[in-house]
């Protein structure tokens, strides 16, 4: 029998050498199914958000998989807003629906913020809560969890948002795992842009048939309070408003009151009426500006924050209707969630609180030169009745006047009522003596 086989130290027995293989080989698969994973995912993201333009649904695609990607109990993603420089949530899995579009943050605050801001991901394994950048927002999920990774979302090398995904329990992510999470908010930075762009192209194309329907509304021949109702009923929609309001100034008393609002509550519509000078609308009309508050129920100088609260209104534009250097009344836009007016949407409505100012100065006209017309109309009846009866009674000018003005009084009936009763009279005696022998 020969001698047995041994390894001098440093060297590799074939067994090890087997197994360092079979671990070498076990790796390769976990990479290729985990590649393998990761472009099925990107394949279905990719699948998914080329099928719509849709900013809503494109968003909402996008946390659906993430969720299902990383087995999260929540996952937010968050948008930076092009006028304000805040990022504002706009998808979700678990928060309430009504906090979508109310949650705002500033670059740089919290967690969400930072990574914002630094353009970096963030990866707490436990105690979220814990870490010196989280800030508390109320009613926010990501305040109930202990793990926590947030990634920014890029496009053109510029963060166009932010993606978080919570898990309750403490959680060690794996590198592939952040780094598939990484690769999806960079795939989808572009299709968020090109579903915002649409989105934006929508916002305009409806902003110009509003003017355009707003300019046809104006020139047609509509009674006044068919076109401001028209007008508000357009507005509200363009603007997506919860509620859209026209109050006009009475000159004598200097003071605003609702004249048109889609709104259907009572309460609203019963709001008393507004000194200049007073809450917005009325500092609005004095100043001669358009004014935005971002939340009406926290204003200081915001007459009806009770009401506000009731009717469950947030951020207000209000307009000034100006006719060359004449103050018609004003143009208000609430929101039912915080918004941002841009300074276009500033414009746009302040365009057509300048055509409702121009077709309420027309209107006025017109009914001037009605009343004018009757007027003399009325004039000339009176006239005739007077000659008539200073004729048949043998009375003076004055002393016919009196007669018919007695009369007016005592019957209430009006001038021109009792000019034509005359007139009627003296011709039926007329005739009368006319067919006598």
């Amino acid at each position: 029998m020969g001698p047995a086989l041994h390894s001098p130290r440093g060297c590799v027995t074939p067994g090890a050498m087997e197994s360092g293989r079979r671990q070498s080989l076990e790796q390769l698969k976990r990479a290729l199914r985990q590649k393998t994973r990761e472009v099925d995912v990107l394949h279905r993201i990719s699948e998914s958000i080329s099928s719509t333009l849709d900013l809503e649904d494109v968003l909402k695609h996008i946390v659906e998989v993430v969720v299902e990607v990383t087995k999260a109990d929540a996952c937010l993603l968050y948008l930076l807003s092009n006028s304000r420089g805040e990022l504002i949530l706009r998808a979700s899995k678990n928060p309430h629906p009504k906090l979508i579009g109310s949650i705002t943050i500033s670059l740089g605050e919290g967690i969400t913020g930072w990574v914002a801001r630094e353009r970096t991901r963030v990866v707490i394994p436990s105690n979220a809560s814990d870490d010196p950048r989280f800030k508390f927002f109320h009613n926010l999920p990501e305040d109930r969890y202990q793990a926590f990774v947030s990634v920014p979302v890029m496009a053109k090398n510029e963060v166009v948002g932010v993606i978080n995904v919570q898990h309750k329990r403490p959680r060690r992510y794996q590198p592939d795992e952040l780094a598939l999470l990484s690769t999806i908010a960079n795939q989808v930075g572009g299709a968020i842009e090109n579903a915002r762009l649409y989105d934006e192209m929508k916002r305009k194309a409806l902003q110009l048939h509003t003017l355009s329907q707003v300019s046809e509304t104006v020139a047609s021949n509509r009674l006044l309070e068919d076109v401001l109702q028209l007008i508000v009923t357009m507005t509200a929609q363009m603007m997506n408003s919860k509620i859209c309001s026209i109050m006009l100034l009475d000159q004598a008393a200097q003071e605003l009151r609702i004249v048109a609002t889609q709104s259907l509550s009572e309460e609203y519509r019963r709001k008393p009426s507004l000194k200049v000078g007073q809450s917005t609308s009325g500092r609005a009309v004095q100043e001669r500006r358009p004014i935005v508050v971002p939340d009406v129920t926290r204003e200081r100088d915001y007459m009806y924050p009770e009401l506000a609260r009731k009717e469950g209104l947030c951020s207000l534009l209000s307009v000034p209707m100006l006719n060359r250097d004449l103050v018609i009344g004003v143009i208000n836009s609430y929101t039912s969630v915080p918004h941002a007016f841009s300074s276009e949407e500033i414009k746009v409505l302040q365009a057509i609180a300048n055509q409702a100012a121009i077709a309420i100065e027309n209107t006025k006209l017109v009914e001037k030169s009605f009343e004018m017309q009757e007027a003399l109309e009325v004039r000339k009846l009176v006239e005739r009745a007077k000659g008539g009866l200073m004729q048949a009674k043998g009375i003076s000018e004055e002393e016919a006047f009196r007669l018919m003005q007695r009369q007016s009084m005592d019957t209430r009936k009006s001038m021109r009522e009792i000019a034509e009763a005359v007139i009627l009279a003296m011709g039926i005696e007329k005739r009368a003596g006319l067919k006598r022998p």
